[in-house]
Formats: structure tokens, sequence, C-alpha cells
């Protein structure tokens, strides 16, 4: 498939320009943190919708777990395309693997919120039978989100300490 390799294309233009175009990293697709990336981005849609599927409005409680999935869905959404299309490597100078870990951690931490929130508020004498369904399961794939989150936390402490690296290969040394 042309197109999805690791390096960026160029569009000729007058001579001596090229425009760079950004190119779909493939190998990001099947990375740990493209599969986290994406199976976070499935079930937080999923959390979301179930519960706007449902009289949520009526439940106070339910505006916060909207809020949380609705912010990491879209905020896992940008970051995703960010890495698909290599735009981090426009931005050198931000600390990625810092921003993925304060992201994920943060993320972490508010989604146990809504999972807790979602699960508590969930009532089996809920009188539509499919709202209490709805509900049941939003809670359920909002802990799957919870754990996917904490995965890719663990993942992005591990790239930003640089374990699982070469620490001879890893240092820069200049002997002249």
């Amino acid at each position: 498939m042309a197109g999805l390799s690791g390096a960026p294309r160029t569009r000729g233009g007058p001579p001596g320009t090229s425009a760079t175009l950004a190119a779909l990293d493939g190998s990001f697709l099947c990375s740990p943190l493209g599969v986290l990336m994406g199976v976070q981005a499935v079930l937080g849609l999923l959390v979301w919708a179930l519960i706007a599927a449902t009289t949520y409005h009526l439940h106070a409680e339910y505006g916060w777990v909207m809020f949380v999935s609705i912010f990491f869905w879209i905020a896992t959404l940008l970051l995703f395309m960010t890495y698909l299309l290599q735009l981090q490597l426009k931005f050198y100078a931000v600390p990625w693997p810092l921003v993925l870990l304060i992201f994920n951690a943060v993320a972490t931490v508010l989604y146990i919120t809504a999972f807790v929130t979602c699960a508590v508020a969930v009532h089996p004498t809920s009188w539509r039978q499919w709202d209490y369904n709805r509900r049941a399961a939003a809670s359920f794939f909002s802990c799957l989100v919870m754990i996917t989150y904490g995965v890719s936390t663990f993942f992005s402490f591990r790239a930003w300490k640089g374990l699982g690296s070469n620490a001879a290969t890893s240092q820069v040394t200049d002997h002249a």
C-alpha cells in the first residue's frame, strides 16, 4: 500500500522548494500506543453513546460521566491523529512522552471517578428497563476504558523514563 511508510512524502513544486505532506505511520497502528488509543476511542465512544441514549439529563451524576467520556474521547482522537499523521515530529520542542504520561495519568484518575459515579448511579429499580441496561453497560465500558488508560499510563511512564531502550545506544557521547 503506497503512502503507509514512515517517511514523509514530498510534493514537487517550483525548483528548490518542496511541500512536505503528512504521511500515515502504519507502524504506529500496530504499536502498543496505537492499539491502546484505538481501543480507548472505541470504548470511550460506547460509554458516552450509551449514556446519551438514556434520560441522563434527569440524573446530575451522569453529567460528570458524559463530560469525562466526551472530553477524553475527543482528546484521544486528536492525539491518535497527531501520531498517525506524524505531526509530533513537526513540534519537536514539545516533550511528547511527558505529554502522553500526564494525559494518560489524568485520564486514568478522572475515569476512575467517572466509573465509580456511573456504577453507583445505576439502579436496577429504574422505571425504564432499557435505561438500566444502557447505564449498566456504560458502567462496564467505563471500567474497561479506565483500565486501558491505566495501561497506557504504564507504557507512557516507561517511554518517558526511557525504559526498554538500550542504554548504550541511547546516550550520545562525543569523544573528539
